[in-house]
């Protein structure tokens, strides 16, 4: 999976279920198992687990990528079994009213992070890989490098974020200077840039936004300094939105949600919400469409 420049997010998941797989089948060998036994699994996962449908999905292109390209033995056809149904639910979104509720629960990085997610329409992930270089605070744009799909993309900065953005990236320069001090900790980076500038690591451009609070080892057990988990952020925002006292439970994706039925309904074109958000389809903006009830093209009720 390395060779093929999977990301680290995927092998984590195709090594979880190659290892589901193995165990469901009494810990054989997958070599002297084949198509009948992945069908039974792909049944089990959607009869007896109810899973969805994208994460039956995701164990089927597993198990597919095992038998081809590890084991050398092409699955084929594994036969029909019971697909797990995708249902058409619409997104959990806030009004601008009940996003502020949120915000107000938190502080910090907690605070610009969710800020971000709302005003820029983060991802999550995204929000916890920008580095200092990915903030134009003169233009107003943030890139976001390596998204979702391998794709890099410009978004709004809103403007009220400027103080605490200039406060964070302070910090880390601050935080920089303490480890250079005291040891050279770099922090991660992508590909073979530690090899091509060896300086990078401990330059303030490449420096993680939202770093984790200490270091850790990578996979060649060399000490560098990660960014910040994502499950503390979901942890905060969760805790926020309880706090807040929404009428619907929500997540950190919700807040993104926010932000793309917020630019539609105030005119913004759907082919722009779509390069923000950085959606390969215009299906999946489309979604929003819904949610704001653009799709009656203004019928109104019989009552008014």
């Amino acid at each position: 999976m390395r060779v093929k420049r999977y990301s680290p997010r995927t092998e984590k998941t195709y090594c979880y279920w190659i290892r589901f797989f193995i165990r469901y089948h009494g810990v054989r060998h997958p070599a002297s198992m084949g198509p009948s036994e992945v069908q039974a699994f792909l049944e089990h996962l959607a009869v007896e687990r109810y899973v969805a449908a994208a994460t039956q999905n995701q164990a089927l292109n597993a198990l597919v990528f095992l038998y081809r390209h590890i084991l050398d033995m092409p699955l084929g056809d594994i036969g029909t079994f019971s697909r797990a149904k995708r249902p058409r639910r619409l997104p959990v979104v806030l009004s601008h009213e009940e996003v502020m509720r949120v915000l107000n629960q938190l502080s910090g990085p907690m605070y610009l992070m969710a800020t971000l997610m709302y005003g820029s329409g983060l991802r999550l992930i995204e929000t916890c890989r920008l580095r200092v270089r990915d903030i134009d605070t003169e233009r107003l744009i943030i890139t976001v490098r390596a998204g979702k799909g391998d794709k890099d993309r410009t978004t709004l900065l809103p403007a009220v974020c400027l103080p605490a953005l200039e406060a964070q990236i302070e910090s880390a320069e601050q935080q920089l200077a303490y480890r250079i001090a005291r040891g050279r900790v770099p922090v991660t980076l992508p590909h073979a840039l530690d090899r091509k500038y060896p300086n990078a690591g401990i330059s303030l451009g490449w420096q993680w936004l939202f770093p984790a609070s200490r270091p850790c080892c990578d996979d060649a057990g060399n000490v560098v300094l990660h960014h910040i988990h994502s499950s503390a952020v979901q942890k905060a925002v969760k805790q926020a939105m309880k706090s807040a006292s929404l009428p619907r439970p929500g997540s950190c994706h919700t807040l993104r949600h926010s932000f793309a039925t917020q630019l539609l309904s105030q005119g913004t074109g759907i082919r722009t919400v779509q390069e923000l958000l950085g959606h390969k389809s215009i299906e999946t903006t489309q979604i929003y469409t819904h949610v704001i009830g653009k799709e009656f093209a203004g019928v109104r009720s019989p009552l008014g």
